[in-house]
């Protein structure tokens, strides 16, 4: 057994409530889960009790689990209660589960970014279901008059065995609440100073296939997301924003539109006033906009079509062609000083057997989520409610409040599903601009974004470029590693990532180009691009070296392992694990036979998780068709392994798609690509005919899931294009790499 104290953060963390009419609370941070509807478990009891951030026991065993943190597709409110349900030892159908507002007096991490919300709640989340256990068994000893560590529990049931007495959870919480003291308040049971925690080996619903407990009102569309939201008397509001990054409001003829039907205003809109304090959720938010306010979405859009504004700002605006120069001149330029340096690449390089050199670039992305940006506010002279699909509530109310110039405390903000955040929803701007409006409109408004509001005026992927030196000695071993890269607002690099500390000589360098097109996360910051250059490249060295691409990366593993350069503590990732997933997905692919198909390797880590992947692919008419991906991940205790497969195989098809067909490009400013007519997707004809996941079951406490699968994908995808056609891809997207697919 493991034994934790509950004296961590225990005044915030862990409480016990007497309720009026019975029940046990325990009050946790770091939670958040999922909402069975009642038809799906048993009768609710005659009264609930809606607090904010605890979870519930009521009279008749029902258990009500509050999900502070935001789901945006990564199934946190399946896996999460699946946590709890588990150290309480209760039945997995009797457990309900709500969307908690946000609330940062009692949940400390109401956020969803960086595959995080698994490993931050791990603790916490056992924690509560651990200690309401506890309590309930201190409860049946007192009433049973015997020792607690008799007592057992199972499936919502407390046990005696030598007295063969037996009672749910329900009756004894209420129990627990219920003893009065005369002359005073119910008494409550104390939390336990320390709390038994299970053993991995007596998880009974952590390692299971549950299905996602929002399918079905998700296929037979009920109201979860966002974009749903209606209320009585609510209008309809839209933006006009600058056609071209770097301009700015100046003027707008408004009179033939605002006579249109079902048109209540239009009016331009200063979304961050001088003096406001801006978070850094707020990047990329364009500060002045035109709104429209109707009676429908279509009203507002025709609207929007007769609406005459005039920009300002100079006449030359960045444009994506001259990035590239850019990019390369500071690729070729000096820095003050490098990200990391062991040994001496000049020397080694210089008097190298043999050398190689390659650089990699990569374009802007957008997010594309598949529910627009939208929200809903209402707001008036002394209270704000908004609703909608946010990653990051706790800053976006702050920035509210700051705009609004109202306390913190009257500001409500709940939080809807999202349909897909990608790194998008980080950025809040569209939540602000919601509240602004509905405070200028002077009514409850609910701001819809068009495809074309959102691809124009998005936050992107930045463009990157990064450039490779390798050399090798007279016996072929990797004696020198170079890497240096920038990209727009960003800097790229993870100097501590492997190949660092499996070199003798390596040198890591890194800086950023400043431009006015916005930027910010997008799936697997950074990794998304790093990973498949360096994964790239890394089989070019070997091929170089004469090696089997495999073999090539495990004896740099086995130098880590053995003999690590420099201070190992440095180093971001672990090898043996690293190259655990190497050999997993090596036996599982059988990578020595291939057929006729043509097959690439990669391995990487992010976001605390290693993932290792083979794929297999032909050339159909010049174009690349996947046929198979051998997927090995490490990422410790897998909570819900059906939702695992799920978000791999998502990040893989995910990967390979914005790999070979997606970019983003701008002429003066104006972005290029409005929709998806024009902006590439990959189809499902395009998606690899199958994917095969394998977890490595090590106990290690669960790490990142939602995004480590996409990083390495890309590398693997552009080694066995490489295989199928003799020429090798620097450039993505790959597809218009003409010279390799037609």
């Amino acid at each position: 057994m493991t034994f934790v104290k509950t004296k961590i953060g225990r005044r915030s963390f862990i409480r016990t409530s007497a309720l009026a009419g019975g029940g046990m609370v325990v009050g946790f941070s770091w939670l958040a889960s999922c909402k069975m509807t009642p038809e799906e478990v048993n009768s609710l009891p005659k009264e609930w009790f809606d607090i904010n951030g605890f979870l519930k026991i009521a009279d008749n065993g029902l258990v009500t689990i509050m999900s502070p943190n935001p789901e945006i597709g990564q199934n946190v409110k399946t896996a999460m209660p699946m946590i709890v349900a588990d150290e309480l030892d209760v039945d997995w159908k009797d457990v309900i589960v709500e969307q908690a507002p946000l609330n940062m007096d009692v949940f400390q991490r109401q956020l969803a970014g960086g595959s995080q919300s698994i490993r931050a709640g791990w603790e916490g989340l056992r924690m509560a279901g651990a200690t309401a256990r506890k309590m309930l068994k201190q409860a049946a000893a007192k009433a049973w008059e015997v020792p607690e560590e008799e007592i057992t529990t199972s499936m919502g049931m407390l046990h005696h065995k030598a007295s063969n007495k037996s009672a749910s959870y329900g009756e004894m919480a209420s129990a627990a609440v219920s003893i009065e003291k005369p002359d005073e308040a119910p008494e409550t049971i104390e939390a336990p100073e320390e709390i038994e925690l299970k053993d991995i080996k007596d998880f009974t619903i952590i390692g299971t296939d549950r299905k996602n407990v929002d399918g079905p009102s998700i296929v037979t569309g009920k109201p979860l997301f966002g974009i749903d939201t209606y209320e009585e008397g609510m209008l309809t509001a839209m933006i006009v924003h600058p056609p071209a990054f770097g301009l700015t409001f100046k003027s707008m003829n408004a009179d033939e539109a605002k006579g249109m039907p079902g048109i209540k205003d239009i009016f331009h809109v200063n979304v961050y006033p001088e003096g406001a304090e801006k978070q850094w959720s707020d990047g990329g938010g364009i500060p002045e906009l035109v709104a429209i306010v109707g009676e429908s979405t279509w009203q507002c859009m025709q609207a929007k079509k007769a609406l005459k504004v005039e920009w300002d700002g100079p006449s030359t605006l960045e444009s994506t062609a001259s990035y590239g120069d850019d990019l390369n001149k500071l690729l070729d330029a000096p820095v003050k000083e490098p990200a990391r340096k062991d040994g001496d690449f000049n020397k080694a390089f210089n008097s190298a057997a043999k050398k190689i050199e390659s650089i990699y670039s990569a374009p802007f992305l957008a997010h594309n989520t598949m529910e627009p940006m939208n929200f809903y506010a209402k707001v008036t002279d002394d209270k704000a409610l908004l609703s909608g699909p946010i990653q990051t509530p706790e800053f976006l109310e702050k920035t509210v409040s700051s705009v609004l110039d109202m306390p913190l405390e009257n500001i409500e903000i709940d939080m809807t599903r999202m349909g897909g955040g990608f790194g998008r929803r980080l950025y809040g701007s569209f939540g602000v601009e919601a509240a602004v409006i509905s405070k200028k409109a002077k009514a409850p408004i609910k701001l819809v974004y068009s495809r074309e509001d959102d691809m124009t005026q998005g936050t992107y992927r930045p463009a990157y470029k990064v450039k490779f030196k390798a050399g090798l000695d007279a016996e072929n071993n990797l004696i020198a590693w170079y890497v240096k890269g920038v990209g727009t607002n960003d800097d790229l690099i993870f100097e501590n990532r492997f190949p660092a500390g499996a070199v003798d000589n390596y040198l890591a360098e890194k800086t950023s180009l400043e431009t006015k097109i916005t930027t910010g996360a997008w799936r697997a910051p950074r990794s998304n691009f790093i990973a498949g250059a360096e994964q790239s490249f890394m089989d070019e060295v070997a091929e170089l070296a004469g090696k089997d691409p495999i073999e090539f990366r495990l004896a740099l593993f086995d130098r880590a392992i053995k003999d690590p350069v420099g201070d190992p503590e440095k180093n971001d990732y672990d090898p043996e694990r690293y190259a655990g997933v190497l050999k997993l997905v090596k036996e599982k692919s059988n990578w020595s036979n291939s057929g006729d198909k043509a097959r690439g390797v990669s391995a990487y880590y992010c976001h605390n998780s290693y993932v290792a992947q083979v794929l297999d692919l032909t050339m159909n008419n010049n174009q690349p068709k996947v046929d198979k991906v051998w997927c090995a991940v490490d990422c410790g205790i897998v909570i819900n392994p059906i939702s695992a497969k799920n978000q791999i195989e998502g990040g893989i098809i995910d990967g390979i798609g914005h790999a070979t067909y997606s970019q983003m490009t701008f002429e003066n400013g104006v972005p290029q690509q409005e929709n998806f007519d024009d902006y590439r997707l990959i189809r499902n004809t395009e998606a690899p005919k199958a994917i095969e996941s394998y977890f490595v079951d090590n106990g290690i406490d669960p790490t990142g899931l939602g995004e480590p699968s996409l990083p390495p994908v890309v590398g693997a995808l552009a080694n066995a294009m490489y295989k199928a056609t003799g020429k090798r891809v620097y450039n993505q997207p790959f597809i218009l790499e003409k010279e390799v697919v037609g």
